[in-house]
């Protein structure tokens, strides 16, 4: 007998760091995703693969079915063993909200499988935390939440196929769907970095920053309410871009735009931790070929990459 579970990937239009503080923030779910699968077997231990979007084996380890303990990591390199004691502690963690999970079983063949590339920064973590809550039937926020930790929007993307608007309220979730999906879509491209942030690192540095909080919250959620309705490009372009200079002011360094692309003619928006993973542009046909020619080639059309 097999399951199978799936989640969506994730980006954050607003709010990115202040989301942990409690401000309203937009989030939409991706068309890229993580699914799980399980299947029973007849040995005695919990044998897991993870592959990539290319099917290559990136992680793979076994477990003892009674215990957790690891068995074996068929290490190939220095992460391996440290990917496994993470995977062990987050079942660990499942077993403890749950009892009963895994409490019966002899032999499991896991498998995990990417549909977009490990340095996306679109989720390898939170959705493979939400698939295996699901399989726990745990839930998903108190997993991440004893686990890996942060704000958990990327888990109720993981868990919605609209774009939403999340909020921890009193360090409560809360998810409401968005109607977001402005008439001036294709003028809306994602660009990846080439490189992947910490987003822990990312945290940490946030963390350490000292700045009025309760008028940045107050003035981020005021940004996301109007860019969520908004139907004016040039609106649009105007918040992004109050939005960045926000969170310069308060990150203490510079805009993405100011950085790497000050001659770009529209706006531009760093999209969760800044310095890596996606950014988010506003243009027109001719702007896959500016980022190219500054050698940035993955770049989705809005309609292409979002739910």
């Amino acid at each position: 007998m097999t399951k199978e579970f799936y989640s969506n990937g994730k980006l954050l239009l607003t709010g990115e760091y202040v989301v942990l503080d409690g401000a309203l923030s937009l989030a939409v779910p991706t068309i890229y995703g993580q699914n799980l699968l399980v299947t029973n077997t007849n040995e005695n231990y919990i044998s897991w693969k993870s592959l990539d979007v290319h099917n290559n084996t990136w992680f793979s380890a076994n477990f003892n079915s009674s215990d957790l303990a690891i068995l074996n990591t068929d290490e190939k390199d220095k992460n391996w063993s440290n990917t496994a004691k993470t995977l062990q502690a987050i079942l660990k963690e499942a077993q403890i909200l749950n009892p009963n999970f895994l409490k019966d079983n002899k032999g499991l063949l896991v498998e995990t499988k990417l549909d977009f590339p490990r340095d996306w920064g679109l989720g390898s973590s939170s959705t493979l935390i939400n698939n295996i809550a699901s399989w726990a039937a745990v839930n998903a926020f108190d997993l991440l939440e004893n686990t890996m930790g942060g704000s958990g929007y990327d888990i109720a993307c993981a868990q919605n196929n609209t774009p939403i608007f999340y909020q921890k309220i009193k360090n409560k979730p809360t998810i409401n769907a968005v109607n977001f999906n402005p008439a001036f879509t294709e003028h809306i491209y994602f660009i990846h970095l080439n490189k992947k942030q910490n987003s822990r690192d990312a945290i940490s540095t946030y963390k350490q920053c000292t700045f009025n909080k309760e008028e940045l919250i107050k003035n981020i959620n005021q940004i996301t309410k109007e860019i969520s309705t908004t139907t004016s490009l040039t609106v649009f372009d105007t918040l992004i871009t109050q939005h960045e200079e926000l969170l310069s002011k308060a990150l203490k360094t510079p805009a993405v735009k100011e950085l790497l692309f000050a001659n770009y003619n529209g706006a531009i928006k760093s999209l969760g931790a800044w310095g890596g993973d996606f950014i988010l542009a506003t243009g027109d046909k001719n702007t896959p070929a500016y980022f190219k020619e500054k050698g940035y080639s993955t770049i989705f059309k809005y309609t292409d990459f979002i739910k």
